[in-house]
């Protein structure tokens, strides 16, 4: 089954071999806790503001081939989070859907809300719809077993639109999918897949960097954070 079509069907789909070792060792470098302030430790969520070289891998050719057939060939990425669970910073996370976007500014526009703030990032609830046309591509820097934090998903969850609580609660009662992923690969999911994930107990990193991309402008004057305009990936 090829990617796309796992994905339209499942809501994900784990890829493997997408870092080359040389990459996935400059990551770790330059997003290593001895290279960032002590606050940001176990999580960055604007991180292509801290770490440039983050900016460049999601804008590569490498990550395009990844994307472009799930979202056709007009898109940009939008967002972009470190997560790095260590015995120091370990948490579990409850079964959800990924239902927030960042955005440069608040500007009122019905459908849209309600609105938070996350470390200083404007924060909205879209509609679905803009929801579905988005993939998250989810970047292993350390191997990712069961035993370090390995994401769970309902696999097809997504094709439900938004939930309700009860909606998630029976849907969670069927056993779900470990997505264990060797280190260096990527995990493509839909936002609207639902998912979750356990403390790790190993004593090792749980290096992930989360990439958004969107295949769709936003409405009312409203921006996304990281860009302003889509990318027609076909032209370059």
């Amino acid at each position: 089954m090829q990617i796309a079509e796992q994905i339209r069907e499942h809501g994900f789909a784990i890829v493997e071999d997408v870092l080359l070792p040389f990459q996935v060792e400059a990551l770790i470098d330059a997003v290593s806790t001895e290279a960032m302030p002590e606050a940001l430790r176990g999580g960055v969520r604007n991180l292509m503001d801290v770490i440039p070289e983050v900016r460049t891998l999601a804008e590569s050719e490498a990550m395009r081939a990844l994307v472009a057939p799930v979202l056709g060939n007009r898109f940009a990425v939008v967002r972009a989070i470190l997560f790095d669970k260590t015995p120091d910073a370990n948490w579990k996370v409850p079964w959800h859907q990924d239902v927030t976007i960042a955005v440069r500014e608040r500007i009122e526009c019905e459908g849209y809300g309600p609105w938070s703030l996350k470390t200083d990032v404007l924060h909205v609830q879209p509609p679905a719809e803009i929801l579905e046309q988005m993939i998250s591509v989810r970047l292993h820097l350390d191997p990712c077993p069961a035993s370090n934090g390995a994401l769970k998903v309902i696999p097809g969850s997504h094709r439900s639109g938004k939930l309700s609580t009860a909606e998630t609660e029976k849907l969670t009662m069927q056993p779900p999918v470990i997505c264990e992923a060797p280190q260096g690969s990527a995990l493509l999911m839909r936002p609207l897949l639902l998912h979750a994930s356990s403390p790790s107990t190993s004593p090792h990193h749980r290096r992930v960097i989360h990439l958004d991309y969107a295949a769709v402008e936003l409405p009312c004057g409203l921006e996304w954070r990281e860009t302003q305009t889509l990318t027609s990936w076909a032209n370059r």
